[in-house]
Parts: structure tokens; C-alpha cells; sequence
């Protein structure tokens, strides 16, 4: 039986399930000293001075350092350049210096023998601040807080609106929020004096990159710094980044020459980890009198908090390069701004820049149907891409790879969704609801992902007692990616997965990997994993194919060892094929003694899972809530190695998807203060504002550019769900304009039912505004402006 396709049980959950995880909080060192980070409490000021004085001199503090302690000029990198922007004055210090820029950036660190000690001393940190106006708006910021624009396009875009029957437009927004995993992040480093080596516990999602990173900045040879994971409480490309602490740690414990400890608490994630999200567009559809999309040209405001931290311009050009999405576009352009303002610096977060255009694209496609009288079903319908179209190259490249569309069908795919959704159930029993005077609606939202660029590293070896160990460059962060590993490596060596220990990004054990973000994990490290070991199996059958006589070709896999095919009495166990490696035929040929494979995988472009989102909502028009019914998620996979954890994925993808759709929401003052400093005040969705959320994973589209046919799933969950609420409610008010921003909370949905029944008494009082629909404003008054992103709708 193929280990592939099979939910076998989680190598990790045995031990997470017994209380047994080791999380960075766990990991308590000899003599270790704890970090406390002074933050600064206003959003922009010139840093004239910092006394440091009364928290040195409490008893038991071992040190309070500024930025006048650490090198000269430090600054934290970019890890993804993009051509033609110059990051370096944008880049974030590890430690303040001349200016603070947001509410929470670091100041000081103060090391203490306790961590309520290094609380009390850096409580007695005093700044001299002089403090500036912030700048809060990325569309009316000043130019010199611009960082560049990334523009994506095809074909001749304006030539097709100056002939288009029909053009849309709409001015949305995307709130602010982010990933906010349950564990907040947290380090230990420890130098040891006899070997001059620094380890690190609590790396994460890029162990190997980060290493780089760190010893480029504390100028020590990579191979004395040890990475070491922990277990995470969550990623979602938040955690693992390189932070400042991630400096501050390491610096700190080689300053002292003792252990330090940093763990961080929830204020402190809430304004000091990446957040995510917060982008203004306009967009405009070009239809013909069909309602056949002919271009797409789209503006955005991306932004960006107070520095470039280490993504550089990844979201703005996922944003724009992928806009399109599955539907047959002539022409297409989209043009990013990228500014910096005085708030959290933003950086990648699950579905990053997909999120926010899925949205945008699909509810001007919604206000499209709306003016041409169409059905948005139909709509979709008429402009998704066919199988005699696909394989689909849009005439641009992106991160490097040419955007080649490898699916197999979007129009079977959304219409075999809606089959089996029964999303036509759903749009009756919304009729039913409202002509009963409830306000029900429902809404559809069809997605393009991607996944599987870059590299990945990976060693497969079985030793003398039959054991195989894979060790392999991606993170744990809570998505099964042990087992996975596992799995794929026990379909190339026929032994039980549950039997194959997996070791992940520890940088003493594997040279260099590519680390967990970008749904490439299983489609790039899994096909590593897979080509070493191909390679154990192709010498383990040289050495078993000489003990038994027998061809190499002939030998199988199976029971733990190789056995002659259609002779299974003739076989070897692997303990003996492995010690049998080691003999002197094997040893004199110069290969690496031993059954071991390496190898490096290197994804020669991307692919692209896609799918779709559906939903059923009620607004009450009294309070603005809004009440999910139903939704579910269906998905193109290519392949799914353990489908449950697939499931897992889409599933609490589109939980935090639809937070970030009707609840979750960084928001400031107008100095630039956070409004939700705990989850008090920042709306995580409870398991009790949810229905039952059905996930159909299909797999009827392998992708072609691997050989186990992978297309990845970790976002496709969160991708689509601000687009598909927005348009459920959208269909619930019966809106003719579009509903402005993102989240809908309870004060932004009052606003779009004042306004919607003020326009509908004008209409009655025949007074109609000429221009509702022709830009997605006409259903919304004044304070949902999305150009002022600070402003509470009342």
C-alpha cells in the first residue's frame, strides 16, 4: 500500500498531545540572564537622548545597552531583493537611533537575572523625546516617505478601456491585521567558551537564511552559530523573520558570555511582529456589451509601516503580478506603491498580496455584474480560463519564473465546486430569508494561488540497525510537515512512515536549506527528500544487488528491506544492506561510506493550486453584525500527501481569513497609538461565530513541473475570504456600489445601511445619483471613505 494519499497518524501529535513539546518558553539554560526591550511609547519623535542610569544601577541588572552600544551603521537586510529598488535608507536599525518611527520600535534592551527584574529596570529607561507628526496615510503621504513602485502588466491596456461597452470602477481598502499566532516569538542563545560557538534555540520557517543573516551582522563564521528549532505555537509567515531581537539575543549572550533569554509577551507582538495587510486601490474592469473581460487596470497604495523589514517588495509584487487571477484577460496592469508611514512595519502574512486582490478583483467583478444585469455566477463563468487554454503563459515573469498557468480546467473546477457546495441551495434559501424580511445573502469568489519556487536541501540515510533519518531544510510550525516527510520518504524505501525519524533546519546537521513559507514545503522539500532517497535506494540495490546475486533493476523495496522481485524469500533486511555499505568494496570507491543520500531540489517555476470560496451571511441592519451561515472551500491540490492535514490547512485558513474579513483590525489614533494593544481589543474570530466550514479537496490537476505532481495548500484557505464575505454581504444589503473596506465590523456595516437606504429614499423621492455603480461608491457615506483608514464609522 503506497504511503502517499494515506492520513496516516502525525508523527507529532503523540508527543504534543502527552504535553511533551518543547516550546522556546522551555528551553531554560545555566546562568541565563533574561532581555527586556524598552519600546518607544509614541509613533514619531527625534530621539534626543536616553538615560540609562537609574535601570543600571538596580541591583542585579547586567547590562542596558542603546544604539550607541552596537556596531556602526547595523542595519537588518532585506532577504528578497527586487530589481530596480534600492532598500538600503529604508532599512530598520536593530536599536533606535535619531528617531523613533513607530509606537513599539526598540529603544534599549536592559539584561537582568529575572525577567520581573529586567521588567522593573527597563521600566526606569527614560527617552528624550521631540515628537513629529506621523504620517498615517500611505495615499497622502509625503514623497520622501515613498519606497518605489512595482508595476506588473500585459497587453495594451488602455487601448481596450477606450473601447470597452462597460467600465468599472471601485475604491477599495484592506485593514490592518496580521497572523498574531497563539505563541508570541521568543529566542535563547548560549556561547560556549571552550568551542567559540553560539546556539540558538527557537529558529524558525528560515533557520538557514537567518543564520546567514546573523553572522554577517555579528561578523562570526557561519559554522559557529548552531540554529536549533523549538516547536512553534504558529508561523503563518510572522514568526521566523529576522526581527531585531533576533540581533539584540545573540548579541547580548557573546557581549556577556552568558545565556539570554527573550520571550516575548502579547503587547509587546501586538506592535512589535509583522503586521500585514493595510492597502488602498482603485480599481477599474474594461467589459465588452458580453460582459467579456478585455483589461484590468488596478492602483495601489501598499502600506508599509516605518521601515522595509526583511520581505523588501514581496507583497506589492504578489499583489500586482497575480491580480488577474484564473480568468482570460487580454490586458492587465497594476501599479504598487510602496510608502512608509509611523505605524508596525508590515511583512508577509499567509496568502500576502493574494488576500488583498482577491478581494479587490472579485468585488468589482460583483459591481460589474450588478451594472450589466448579469448574474455573478454567469459572470465567472464567461471569463474563466478552459481546458483548451491551458497550460496559460501571462507574458510577464514573476520572482524570475515565467507565470505559467498549469492547472487543468477553472471553469470545471468552479463549476464542479458549485455542484458540490450546493451553492444554488444556498442563493434559495437567501431569497427565501430576505422575502421572510431577513437580510441573507451569499457570495462566490474564485481564486489563483501559487506555490513551489526556490530550493530546498535534503540528507536521507539508514543506519546499521535498519533505521532511516531524513533530515531536510523546512520548519516545523505546526502544519504536519514531520509526517509529510516522512511519508514521502517511506514510498521510496518501503518501511512505515510512523518508522522514519525526520529531523528539520538544524544547521550543524544540513548545510544550507530553503526554510517553510510560500506553500513550498511539500513541493519543494518533499521532492528533495524524494531525489535522496532515490539515491539510498539506487546504492543500496548495487550493495544488496552483489550479496544476493541478483540484478540491482530487480531489487524492491519492501518490509524494511530489498527482496528480488517475484522472489520474496530472497531479500536483506536495511541494517544489513547498511552495514554492508560499509565493507571495502564499498569504502574503496571513494563514494560517501554508508546508505546516504543527498540531494537539492530547485523548482524551475512556479505552480498554481487555485479554487474557490463560497459563503452565506446575515447582517442585522440594527447592529451591523454580521452572522456567517455557511461557507465553504474548494481546492485543486494536484496531489495530496496526507489528505487530512490538507484539509487542516484550508480549514484554519479560512478561519483566519475570515477574521481578518469581519473582525481583526490593528487601528490607530490620530498620533500614530494602537488602538487594540491585547485581543481584548483585536477581535480574534471564536469558535462560536462559526458554522460548520466544509473544505473539497480535489486532485484532479498533478502539477507538471514535480514528479509527485504537488501543488501546495497552505493559503488557498485564507485567499479568497475577504472576497467572498465582502460579496455575501454585498448581495445581503442589496447594494448597488461596492462595500469600501475590509474588515466589515459592526460601525462599517451600519455606515453601508445608512447609506443604502438614504440612496434608496432619494430613488424613491426621484432623485437618483446617475453615477451609482459607475464607481462602487454611491452605496457609501462619507466617513467609509477607504482613503481614511484612521477614522471610526459612527
Amino acid at each position: 500500500m503506497s504511503a502517499l494519499g494515506r492520513s496516516v497518524p502525525r508523527l507529532e501529535d503523540d508527543r504534543l498531545l502527552r504535553g511533551r513539546g518543547r516550546f522556546h518558553d522551555d528551553v531554560v539554560r545555566p546562568g541565563q540572564l533574561w532581555m527586556r526591550v524598552v519600546r518607544s511609547p509614541v509613533a514619531h519623535a527625534a530621539l534626543l537622548g536616553t538615560d540609562v542610569s537609574r535601570a543600571a544601577a538596580l541591583p542585579g541588572v547586567v547590562a542596558v545597552i542603546t544604539a550607541d552600544d552596537l556596531p556602526p551603521g547595523i542595519r537588518i537586510p532585506v532577504r528578497q531583493p527586487h530589481p530596480g529598488l534600492d532598500f538600503t535608507p529604508h532599512l530598520q536599525p536593530p536599536l533606535a537611533t535619531g528617531e523613533v518611527r513607530y509606537a513599539g520600535e526598540p529603544v534599549a534592551a536592559v539584561l537582568a537575572g529575572d525577567l520581573y527584574l529586567a521588567e522593573d529596570a527597563a521600566d526606569l529607561v527614560r527617552l528624550d523625546l521631540d515628537p513629529r507628526e506621523p504620517v498615517l496615510d500611505a495615499r497622502t503621504a509625503p514623497p520622501g516617505e515613498g519606497v518605489g513602485t512595482v508595476e506588473f502588466g500585459y497587453g495594451d491596456v488602455d487601448a481596450a478601456f477606450a473601447g470597452a461597452a462597460h467600465v468599472v470602477t471601485a475604491d477599495l481598502r484592506t485593514g490592518r491585521h496580521s497572523g498574531t499566532p497563539l505563541e508570541p516569538r521568543g529566542l535563547v542563545a548560549e556561547p560556549d567558551h571552550d568551542t567559540g560557538r553560539l546556539t540558538v534555540w527557537g529558529a524558525a520557517k528560515i533557520p538557514h537564511i537567518n543564520r546567514r543573516v546573523l553572522a554577517t551582522l555579528l561578523d562570526l563564521p557561519e559554522h559557529r552559530i548552531h540554529l536549533r528549532e523549538t516547536d512553534a505555537g504558529g508561523s503563518f509567515g510572522i514568526r521566523g523573520e529576522f526581527y531585531p531581537e533576533d540581533f539584540l539575543v545573540p548579541f547580548l549572550a557573546l557581549r556577556t558570555g552568558r545565556p539570554v533569554k527573550w520571550s516575548e509577551d502579547r503587547a509587546e507582538h501586538m506592535v512589535a511582529a509583522n503586521h500585514a495587510r493595510e492597502q488602498q486601490h482603485r480599481i477599474e474592469l474594461a467589459l465588452d456589451a458580453d460582459g467579456n473581460l478585455l483589461a484590468l487596470r488596478d492602483e495601489a497604495w501598499l502600506d508599509n509601516g516605518a521601515y522595509v523589514r526583511t520581505h523588501g517588495a514581496v507583497v506589492a509584487a504578489l499583489t500586482a503580478s497575480m491580480i488577474s487571477g484564473p480568468y482570460r484577460l487580454p490586458a492587465c496592469r497594476s501599479r504598487v506603491h510602496i510608502v512608509k508611514t509611523h505605524k508596525t512595519p508590515i511583512g508577509t502574512y499567509r496568502a500576502p498580496g493574494r488576500f488583498q486582490h482577491n478581494f479587490v478583483r472579485e468585488q468589482a467583478l460583483d459591481v460589474a455584474a450588478g451594472r450589466l444585469g448579469l448574474d455573478p455566477v454567469e459572470l465567472r463563468r464567461r471569463n474563466l480560463l478552459t481546458a483548451d487554454e491551458l497550460p496559460h503563459r501571462r507574458p510577464m515573469s514573476v520572482f524570475g519564473s515565467p507565470m505559467v498557468l498549469d492547472g487543468k480546467d477553472h471553469l470545471e473546477h468552479f463549476d464542479k465546486a458549485l455542484a458540490d457546495v450546493g451553492y444554488e441551495d444556498w442563493r434559495a434559501e437567501a431569497r427565501a430569508a430576505r422575502a421572510a424580511g431577513r437580510t441573507v445573502g451569499t457570495g462566490c469568489a474564485v481564486i489563483l494561488e501559487k506555490a513551489g519556487l526556490g530550493y530546498d536541501s535534503a540528507v536521507v540515510d539508514i543506519g546499521v540497525t535498519g533505521a532511516v533519518r531524513v533530515v531536510m531544510g523546512g520548519a516545523s510550525v505546526g502544519q504536519g510537515i514531520r509526517t509529510v516527510m516522512a511519508q514521502i520518504a517511506a514510498e521510496e524505501l518501503g518501511v512505515p512512515a510512523g518508522s522514519v525519524h525526520v529531523v528539520l533546519s538544524d544547521t550543524d546537521l544540513l548545510s544550507d536549506g530553503g526554510g517553510t513559507f510560500g506553500s513550498r514545503s511539500t513541493v519543494v522539500g518533499g521532492t528533495a527528500v524524494r531525489e535522496a532517497a532515490l539515491k539510498v535506494l539506487a546504492k543500496a540495490r548495487a550493495v544488496a544487488g552483489e550479496l544476493l546475486g541478483a540484478a540491482p533493476e530487480s531489487l524492491v523495496p519492501r518490509d524494511g528491506g530489498l527482496a528480488v522481485g517475484g522472489e520474496p524469500g530472497r531479500r536483506l533486511d536495511w541494517g544489513a544492506i547498511a552495514a554492508a555499505s560499509f565493507g571495502p568494496r564499498w569504502t574503496a570507491t571513494g563514494d560517501e561510506p554508508g546508505l546516504i543520500g543527498r540531494a537539492t531540489y530547485a523548482a524551475q517555476g512556479m505552480t498554481y493550486p487555485y479554487g474557490a470560496h463560497f459563503a452565506q451571511v446575515e447582517v442585522d441592519p440594527d447592529t451591523g453584525a454580521v452572522r456567517l451561515l455557511r461557507y465553504a472551500v474548494t481546492y485543486e491540490v494536484g496531489r495530496a500527501v496526507h489528505p487530512e492535514s490538507v484539509r487542516g490547512q484550508l480549514l484554519g485558513g479560512a478561519v483566519q481569513g475570515i477574521g481578518g474579513a469581519l473582525s481583526e483590525e490593528f487601528r490607530y489614533d490620530g498620533h500614530g497609538v494602537p488602538l487594540t494593544p491585547t485581543l481584548d481589543d483585536y477581535l480574534w474570530p471564536r469558535a462560536a461565530d462559526l458554522p460548520e466550514i466544509r473544505v473539497v479537496v480535489y486532485e484532479d490537476a498533478p502539477a507538471p513541473g514535480n514528479p509527485l505532481g504537488l501543488r501546495g495548500a497552505g493559503e488557498g484557505g485564507t485567499a479568497g475570504s475577504g472576497a467572498v464575505l465582502a460579496g455575501a454581504v454585498r448581495d445581503a444589503l442589496g447594494l448597488a456600489g461596492d462595500v469600501g473596506a475590509l474588515p466589515l465590523h459592526p460601525a462599517r456595516v451600519r455606515s453601508l445601511v445608512r447609506s443604502h437606504r438614504r440612496k434608496r429614499n432619494q430613488n424613491d423621492q426621484g432623485d437618483p445619483n446617475e453615477n451609482a455603480g459607475r464607481d462602487g461608491r454611491a452605496d457609501r457615506d462619507g466617513p467609509a471613505d477607504p482613503n481614511d483608514p484612521n477614522k471610526e464609522e459612527s
